[in-house]
């Protein structure tokens, strides 16, 4: 059998660049001032969306794969008493995809079954499952950044 290790590496760069894309065009007609509200009662900003996709990246990928050093605050991504503008932010998350792309290009065949472990990581046995629990997580979340943008366009319209 090939070694399908660019065919796997290929498709989830390509994920995590159209993912990191869609942040960004959600996010684009947004003030930094709507970025960072939360428009319902419960949940997040997409502010704090986009810092906890660019930690759990930086995290679960930089740290524990390619051996960057990050150092991981969750609570901080949720409620940074003074979070960077929409564009630093933006620009953060681009960091973060780069990383993880040049990540996947480093990969072996071998690479993809190592065997992983991470705090916040139970029953993700090797690389590709983290990989992937990754790309899902992130679709995830901007799933859910389509929904805030929405409401805060509605919530712009009702204010004219």
């Amino acid at each position: 059998m090939d070694d399908p290790t660019h065919t796997i590496a290929g498709g989830f760069a390509r994920s995590f660049n159209d993912l990191r894309l869609a942040a960004r065009r959600h996010a684009e007609g947004l003030t930094d001032a709507q970025f960072w509200a939360r428009p319902y009662p419960y949940g997040n900003s997409m502010g704090h969306l986009t810092l906890h996709i660019t930690g759990n990246l930086h995290y679960y990928i930089g740290t524990r794969i390619a051996g960057t050093g990050y150092v991981r605050d969750r609570e901080r991504e949720f409620a940074d008493p003074s979070p960077p503008s929409k564009e630093e932010a933006l620009r953060r998350l681009d960091e973060a995809v780069e990383m993880v792309v040049a990540t996947l290009g480093r990969q072996t065949a071998a690479d993809w079954g190592a065997p992983y472990s991470a705090t916040g990581a139970d029953n993700v046995p090797d690389r590709f499952a983290m990989f992937l629990r990754c790309a899902t997580h992130f679709h995830h979340h901007v799933g859910q950044m389509i929904y805030l943008a929405k409401e805060h366009h509605l919530q712009a319209q009702r204010d004219l």
